[in-house]
């Protein structure tokens, strides 16, 4: 869990940081420097992307867990906890200052959460005590932190919170779990979180005229634990009687 307390302390470092140095910064300089960040989030999406070793197990899970995030409207909870967590601890301000912690807390936590790092990270914790990776992810979550507080207030450092729980929550079950989860899940969970990545940086850069709700796609991630093993089955179930 240590490695787990340290990219939590890069994010709420970054998150200062980028607090106190955003009335340095222009706007236009802040609007570049999202763009920027959007940019080099949408080409982490991509790079995990591009490892998946079975698309139609992307799109599968993406489509499946899309309906599920619709059931269990997710985004909308998230929105939630991020409207009481602000009540509570942000005074003042009006629907706009409202909108933009929610916002702020969402992006966050999600850019923070998803992700080939995340998982890999997490499972080589848990399983061989190995923290470089995450410690890594960490340096690039402070930095990034830098500029989401900066254009986005204090909201980003509350996503630490949920990094905090599901990254250490995968962390101490890698131990348990991980040496059943074949390289191939963890490749597809990997591809399928670039695909969410994809769809934030979509978000954050503004291409859409409507916002994505990527946070009701995150079952998706989870289903190659099922997708896999499943197919596998059934290929093996078609193809048996012609082995004989």
């Amino acid at each position: 869990m240590i490695a787990v307390v340290i990219n939590v302390a890069m994010i709420l470092a970054g998150c200062a940081l980028g607090l106190m140095c955003s009335h340095l910064i222009s706007q236009r300089l802040l609007a570049t420097l999202t763009q920027v960040l959007g940019l080099c989030v949408m080409g982490i999406g991509l790079s995990s992307l591009v490892k998946s070793q079975d698309m139609l197990c992307v799109v599968v899970c993406m489509v499946v867990g899309a309906l599920i995030g619709y059931v269990l409207d997710i985004e909308r909870q998230i929105e939630r906890l991020g409207n009481v967590m602000r009540r509570r601890l942000v005074r003042g301000g009006g629907a706009q200052t409202a909108h933009g912690f929610t916002e702020a807390f969402v992006s966050a936590s999600l850019l923070f959460c998803v992700g080939a790092l995340t998982i890999t990270g997490a499972i080589e914790a848990g399983l061989n005590q190995n923290y470089e990776i995450i410690i890594s992810k960490g340096v690039i979550d402070g930095v990034t932190a830098v500029s989401f507080a900066a254009t986005m207030g204090p909201g980003v450092a509350f996503g630490a919170l949920p990094l905090f729980l599901y990254e250490g929550g995968i962390t101490l079950l890698a131990g348990l779990v991980g040496p059943y989860l074949p390289e191939l899940v963890l490749n597809e969970m990997s591809a399928v979180g670039g695909v969410l990545i994809v769809g934030l940086a979509i978000n954050v850069l503004e291409l859409g005229q409507e916002r994505i709700r990527v946070a009701n796609l995150l079952p998706a991630m989870f289903l190659p634990i099922v997708y896999v093993p499943l197919t596998q089955w059934l290929g093996g179930l078609f193809t048996w009687p012609w082995a004989l």
